[in-house]
């Protein structure tokens, strides 16, 4: 949105404090990474329903305990809406849906 290269932002990323192994293995944009599934039309490595699944069980496993996980549940929230028509994308296809 402000125009910025999904390249540059890739070196700024890769550069800094940001650099981890997601980040070189499912880069959510089209472009830095050519082995990433956003090249391939989010083509699964690690599929959105499998995504949903693994939050579910963290999910009910923090509720079994009486713990408090407010990120988790957030991103289980968003997982489990986007799972709907989209679980055969990888996971990395979230980005479609908090872009709108």
């Amino acid at each position: 949105k402000l125009g910025l290269p999904a390249q540059s932002l890739f070196d700024v990323i890769t550069g800094a404090t940001g650099n981890c192994w997601a980040v070189h293995t499912n880069c959510p944009v089209p472009g830095p990474v050519p082995t990433s599934p956003a090249n391939n039309d989010f083509k699964p490595g690690f599929a959105t329903a499998l995504m949903n699944k693994d939050l579910g069980l963290a999910m009910d496993a923090v509720n079994s305990t009486g713990s408090s996980a407010p990120l988790g549940t957030h991103a289980a929230e968003i997982y489990a809406q986007f799972n709907e028509g989209n679980a055969d994308k990888d996971f990395s296809a979230i980005i479609e849906a908090l872009r709108s």
